[in-house]
């Protein structure tokens, strides 16, 4: 991204502003703006085949996972991730407001115990289908129900109108892998930050999970930009500066 100062600006002050300014660009009055997120070994693995991932990449990656949450209206994830490492996706490293949570439960799987359910930090936001019954509503958990696709996903178009909706502006994805690579196939992502660390684990669960491709040409190549991490390598992925197909994907 282009931009100038009237200051004289440190490098390590001038390296911040390259890699967060994107985030706070205008969202469309339609949807939110999405940045999504994740940590991946050395041969493309996001956790173990046990679900192990808490943590993958280092101290730096993580005070930067933070600092996106403190920039954005709201976290996003999915069922998945709550179950495994029961997030509590607030501001703690680095100052700034706790964001609003989102969690997809398509099929209300969730039991009320985890903690963002009920430690009151911030409001939390359940995506749950339109067709089945809502979860309990709190102070502080508001159920809202989406619409599911033909293929039995909620819709992310309408899941992002209905946050659009509710003022939130900008969207940080934690993960999971399934939730990321669900809404990068639905053209909803605009930028795909991939924290990659210098671990193998040799098998576990991959990155990311879109359609089949039979050639090379079929790939999405979007324009990139690289920031060191500490020992980690983010490579930012700029979808936004993809041509759109009629479906909505990166073309």
């Amino acid at each position: 991204m282009r931009w100038a100062t009237r200051i004289e600006l440190d490098p390590a002050a001038a390296r911040l502003l390259d890699l967060y300014l994107p985030v706070l660009r205008p969202a469309p009055a339609d949807r939110p703006r999405v940045s999504a997120h994740l940590a991946q070994s050395l041969d493309g693995r996001i956790a173990t085949t046990s679900g192990c991932s808490q943590w993958l990449s280092g101290e730096e990656d993580l005070v930067h996972a933070h600092r996106m949450r403190a920039l954005s209206d709201a976290v996003l994830v999915g069922a998945g991730t709550v179950e495994a490492d029961d997030p509590r996706l607030t501001v703690r490293l680095v100052p700034g407001p706790n964001p609003v949570r989102v969690v997809i439960d398509a099929g209300g799987r969730l039991e009320a115990g985890h903690k963002l359910f009920g430690d009151g930090a911030a409001r939390t936001l359940v995506l749950h289908a339109a067709d089945i019954p809502p979860p309990p509503a709190t102070d502080q958990v508001e159920p809202v129900a989406v619409p599911r696709r033909p293929c039995g996903t909620l819709d992310p178009h309408q899941a992002l109108r209905q946050l659009r909706a509710r003022g939130i502006r900008r969207i940080f994805v934690e993960g999971g892998g399934v939730t990321v690579s669900k809404l990068i196939q639905a053209g909803a992502v605009d930028r795909l930050q991939v924290a990659i660390a210098p671990v193998l684990l040799g098998s576990g669960r991959p990155v990311l999970c879109l359609p089949e491709i039979d050639h090379l040409d079929q790939a999405i190549r979007p324009p990139v930009r690289h920031f060191i991490m500490g020992a980690d390598i983010l490579v930012e992925c700029c979808l936004d500066l993809l041509p759109r197909s009629a479906g909505g994907q990166p073309g």
